[in-house]
């Protein structure tokens, strides 16, 4: 397959010469220098002269990536492809007080520190045995021994998940001596959560910490178990962009799916976030060049800026290759990475850039500041107020953040191999089914699992949270 009749490569859509599926091969000689062109685009250049047909990897190829850089503002016109007929504008979810829409109705419990990680464990466990209503335990390891950016950075993620429309209530448990005070927590949570829904527990305070947590989530779940489900519009939908542990086939199936997928849900009123902006570099002004306006362009530049900064601080280069799993599914460097990464959101305009941490106020197509680590940066799209992370993978994987977490394979052979993680094959785009079909296909997954139908994370059990750090522990 070649993409781009820019392109000077090829992708093999089956194992030819020793070479793997999902592969590059020269369509032509490159010579030493040169630029090698995926997608239409540099994704680096040749470390040596390549012969035509000749196996391209990082071994020939090297990254073209530098440092911060100026960027001029070159807005360019959006044109999105044609939203399918939708099979329903509506799902059914729960609509919360402060106008938010939940699609799931769990209890949250969660700690402030580390140390009462175990505890509130036990209380998940015990307490949705005890009495039959879900209940998760959103632990971390952070919370005490921390200073300025990454305290701030924890004690914002943490209010943001507790304001979370999936959960039905929420029990904050604190320690009593760490910096990450829930007494302050509590204030800040003052007016953006239903007084009724949240309890507080300081387990140095009290007797018997355990039994004073199962008496408080008994009151929140009397208040949770009288909420229904009702249809509300497709627009108040939040959908996390994620991908990782990509494949050649990354950026020919599954991310140009969710592209086609963010279209047709911002047309409607919906709102979709991008992250990890790490694979953003080397395709950073395709989503500049569609900011709707000069000011998002400028956010936009201090993401990417920002983010070089924070790898250079640390002495290391912009450029870093891929991982070894991605490197062994056909991606070569950081800006083949991000080609096929940024496709996830389609082309529509970019309407906002959050901090992380920050809840999306906008509705439409925004960008999210976090690493592309897969826990952290899908624990990051859950705090920003998404209800469920679609998340595409070429390696597979079984996680899942405290939302939903769908997994979409980018080839067949890791559907057939791991069904019990996969929650979509975008590889039938490989073998015939046509975009619109499949288009509709994952849509139809996405409203019906914000209805209620559970991911394969959930069935599992499987559910993580990790927290960005990137500063001095005590």
């Amino acid at each position: 397959m070649i993409i781009h009749e820019r392109d000077n490569v090829e992708i093999l859509l089956h194992a030819t010469d020793g070479i793997p599926a999902g592969h590059k091969r020269a369509t032509r000689p490159i010579a030493q220098g040169e630029n090698v062109i995926k997608y239409g685009y540099p994704i680096g250049h040749a470390t040596r002269p390549i012969a035509q047909g000749e196996w391209v990897d990082e071994r020939n190829i090297c990254t073209n990536l530098q440092g911060t850089l100026a960027y001029s503002w070159n807005p360019q016109p959006c044109q999105t492809l044609p939203s399918p007929s939708l099979p329903s504008a509506t799902f059914r979810g729960y609509l919360r007080s402060d106008g938010q829409a939940g699609i799931r109705n769990h209890i949250w419990i969660i700690p402030t520190v580390g140390c009462v990680a175990s505890l509130a464990q036990r209380l998940a466990a015990d307490f949705q045995h005890q009495s039959g209503h879900p209940t998760l335990a959103l632990v971390h390891t952070l919370g005490c021994s921390q200073l300025g950016c990454d305290h701030a950075w924890t004690r914002q993620l943490l209010l943001s998940l507790a304001m979370h429309p999936n959960a039905g209530g929420i029990l904050m448990l604190g320690l009593g001596c760490e910096n990450n005070q829930l007494s302050t927590l509590r204030d800040m949570l003052q007016g953006h959560t239903d007084p009724s829904r949240v309890r507080f527990l300081e387990a140095q305070k009290v007797k018997d910490e355990y039994q004073e947590g199962l008496s408080l989530l008994h009151e929140i779940k009397a208040v949770a178990e009288t909420d229904e489900r009702r249809e509300l519009p497709i627009s108040m939908l939040r959908i996390g962009l994620k991908c990782g542990g990509s494949d050649g086939f990354s950026g020919i199936t599954a991310n140009p799916l969710l592209g086609r997928l963010s279209d047709t849900l911002t047309s409607q009123g919906a709102t979709t976030i991008l992250t990890e902006v790490p694979e953003m570099f080397g395709a950073e002004t395709l989503l500049m060049n569609r900011c709707q306006d000069e000011a998002t362009f400028q956010k936009t530049v201090r993401l990417i800026n920002n983010f070089k900064e924070y790898y250079l601080s640390h002495g290391l280069p912009v450029g870093e290759n891929p991982s070894p799993g991605n490197k062994a599914g056909g991606i070569s460097t950081l800006e083949e990475k991000s080609l096929g990464c940024i496709q996830k959101g389609g082309s529509a305009p970019v309407v906002d850039v959050l901090d992380y941490g920050q809840r999306a106020a906008m509705q439409g197509l925004n960008l999210l500041c976090a690493p592309g680590n897969d826990l952290i940066a899908s624990t990051a799209l859950a705090a920003s107020g998404c209800q469920m992370v679609l998340f595409t993978t070429g390696r597979g994987t079984p996680f899942g953040t405290c939302v939903p977490t769908l997994k979409i394979s980018t080839n067949n052979t890791l559907a057939q191999q791991k069904p019990h993680w996969i929650d979509f094959n975008a590889g039938c785009l490989l073998t015939g089914t046509p975009w619109d079909e499949a288009t509709q296909r994952i849509l139809r997954l996405v409203l019906d699992t914000a209805s209620g139908q559970p991911s394969r994370n959930e069935k599992n059990n499987y559910h993580e949270i990790a927290i960005w750090k990137n500063g001095v522990t005590l």
